[in-house]
């Protein structure tokens, strides 16, 4: 018998209310799950309903004291009721499962489909509550085998964990071994919302950057709500141009609402239209239409972030919900959109047009800080993908960071940048910590300063902290496939071969093209002894520095000395000057501890933005009692 749940087990495109009373009616048993949450809400109520018309037999699990409304009381004023107020989740749980199998054995529970028989037996193999108890607490006739209750997630997967924990592998359906959507410890916030890619929809299909752009700053309005959690960018705009349903959405984001809209743009015309929607129940609670100027974009902006704090019922201070935009200019404004849809590519060719557009923008309005930051985060992903020297990158994202900040000393953006210049190109952990502070106390629902402190524990080779600050990161930005690959890089060090090679697939699932993405999973099938996937990941490497160090490290591994010495001697002839770092890794893999701590010297000498990997790279592992190691450590300012 499978056990069904909303919103698990809803098929993607299927009118939500259409699958939960086909749910219902197919059932045998209703587990009703009473919480404060579950006992106002409608759906709840109409779900009840419909399964007491169908003569289901119900079984009420009670959460908490909330009383009962009258119409709720009137159709459950029949049954025992399974409480766990006194004695914990945990301890009802086997209660609520042994009696949920009692009543599907039952001859009087109905088959679905039959016509409803006397079913009030069935109370009698229920657990009667204690004497003693109120008489709300006395009420109860349970059963059940689909759970059909939306309201309360978290109580879903709880109760469905232990249920298939009981049954024996032959009985478990399938679909309910798979994965769940959503893990189980996963809960998602009431008050979060994604804000997915606005779509174009203008006559020519050319405004694609405007309507990204949109979307952009109405989410970086949202991120500075206290009590809000809003899903990264990375993760929300992975859904670009694909036509899912709001609901699988919002399971995958862990977000309870989602926010789309439309932009049709025409001249100095703009219509926008915007709607927020419950993913989990597939409810509009809001939606508007806008016909404005360019010139009025910002004020726009500031109105749909308002409505959306509204019709979440978040009580800010309103100067939060007013752009702090430094943008004077339509035009630089444009330019600006522009650039912040090129970087979205980034490569090489999207990253150096980003720059351009950028400073085209400031050209236009030296005093756009916005424009400032972005130009100086773009800086600095030049020097972090190693496409500009880092002396030169780095030090052009500072410089563009420190102006972003002097025009707007609120810029969380440039806050965050100033961090990553010191964690990746300085090696100034104290700075990067206050830099991340700083930008978590402008931008208090974004991830990046999660992403910056997560990146502080990795160099000190604070692995359990890491992994606690990635896993808060990717909580919100789900999709974010650099936090995927630190998870990796964690779990590896960490010996956790399995999570680290589900986290680096999820990765490439994401973005295929990861290129150090198949690097990693290479490192990772290598590390589980898996040569053959391992070369097949390196192979897919474009980088030259990367596929030869991975093929070298395959080759030894194998105990092809011939080849791995001939690859490694390869990669020393190419990338001497500009791969120090990955030619460490492989000799310390080869147990070369000598060699390693050369390269490694190297690598600080060319200022290698992979350096603060250090204390986390498995290869690296071996030199952990190197004395060379150790004093390298101290060049760098991390404990030994």
């Amino acid at each position: 018998m499978a056990c069904w749940i909303a919103p698990r087990d809803v098929t993607p495109g299927m009118f939500y209310a259409d699958a939960i009373v086909g749910a219902i009616n197919s059932s045998r048993v209703t587990v009703l799950v009473l919480t404060a949450s579950a006992v106002v809400s409608p759906h709840v109520l109409r779900e009840v309903e419909r399964a007491s018309a169908k003569g289901h037999p119900v079984v009420s699990f009670r959460l908490d004291s909330a009383p009962l409304p009258p119409g709720l009381e009137y159709f459950l004023s029949a049954s025992h009721w399974l409480d766990a107020t006194a004695s914990g989740v945990d301890s009802a749980l086997p209660k609520l499962v042994e009696a949920v199998r009692r009543v599907i054995a039952s001859p009087s529970v109905s088959e679905p489909g039959q016509q409803p028989g006397a079913v009030e037996s069935a109370a009698d193999m229920l657990p009667r509550p204690a004497s003693g108890l109120s008489a709300i607490q006395r009420l109860g006739r349970p059963v059940v085998a689909l759970i059909a209750v939306t309201a309360l997630a978290l109580a879903y997967i709880a109760a469905d964990k232990l249920w298939l924990a009981q049954r024996t592998p032959d009985e478990r359906p399938v679909t309910a071994v798979a994965p769940p959507a959503t893990p189980a410890a996963q809960v998602i916030p009431e008050k979060s919302v994604a804000v997915l890619p606005f779509v174009d929809m203008s006559e020519k299909k050319d405004q694609e950057y405007f309507a990204d752009g949109m979307a952009e700053e109405i989410l970086n309005l949202l991120i500075k709500i206290p009590g809000l959690t809003v899903i990264g960018r990375t993760s929300s705009f992975q859904f670009k141009g694909r036509n899912e349903d709001l609901r699988t959405i919002g399971v995958k984001l862990n977000a309870a609402h989602v926010l789309e809209g439309s932009v049709r743009k025409s001249g100095d015309q703009v219509r926008t239209t915007a709607q927020l929607i419950n993913t989990r129940t597939g409810a509009n609670e809001w939606s508007e239409t806008y016909d404005h100027r360019i010139a009025d974009v910002l004020k726009l902006q500031d109105s749909i972030a308002a409505a959306v704090v509204r019709e979440l019922q978040l009580t800010v201070d309103s100067g939060l919900l007013n752009s702090s935009s430094t943008v004077r200019n339509p035009e630089a404004y444009d330019l600006m959109l522009r650039g912040l849809h090129a970087a979205d590519r980034w490569d090489k060719e999207g990253l150096d047009e980003a720059v351009t557009l950028f400073q085209q923008a400031l050209d236009r309005d030296a005093n756009f800080a916005e424009a400032a930051a972005e130009l100086a985060h773009t800086y600095e992903a030049q020097g972090e993908e190693n496409y500009v020297a880092p002396a030169v990158a780095f030090e052009r994202s500072r410089a563009a960071a420190t102006s972003a900040l002097k025009l707007d000393a609120g810029s969380a953006r440039a806050h965050f940048v100033l961090g990553s210049i010191h964690i990746a190109y300085d090696w100034d952990w104290a700075g990067a910590e206050r830099e991340f502070r700083q930008a978590a106390a402008l931008a208090p629902g974004s991830s990046d300063a999660l992403v910056g402190e997560a990146n502080i524990a990795i160099a000190f080779g604070r692995l359990d902290d890491a992994l606690r600050q990635i896993k808060a990161a990717l909580a919100q930005d789900p999709l974010r496939v650099t936090s995927l690959y630190d998870l990796t890089e964690v779990q590896l060090r960490l010996g956790h071969y399995s999570e680290a090679e589900a986290a680096m697939r999820r990765g490439l699932d994401i973005r295929p093209t990861f290129d150090w993405g198949h690097w990693l999973l290479g490192l990772v099938l290598l590390a589980r002894g898996e040569h053959d996937a391992a070369r097949r990941e390196m192979q897919q490497v474009t980088a030259d520095d990367g596929r030869q160090a991975g093929f070298a490290m395959v080759d030894h591994a194998r105990g092809r000395k011939a080849d791995a010495d001939a690859m490694v001697a390869r990669l020393v002839k190419e990338h001497a000057n500009d791969s120090a770092y990955m030619i460490a890794n492989v000799y310390a893999f080869r147990g070369q501890p000598g060699e390693a701590t050369k390269w490694l010297n190297r690598a600080y000498a060319q200022k290698d933005p992979a350096l603060y990997f250090v204390n986390v790279e498995l290869p690296l592992k071996s030199l952990e009692h190197d004395p060379g190691f150790k004093a390298f450590l101290r060049k760098m300012n991390l404990p030994e």
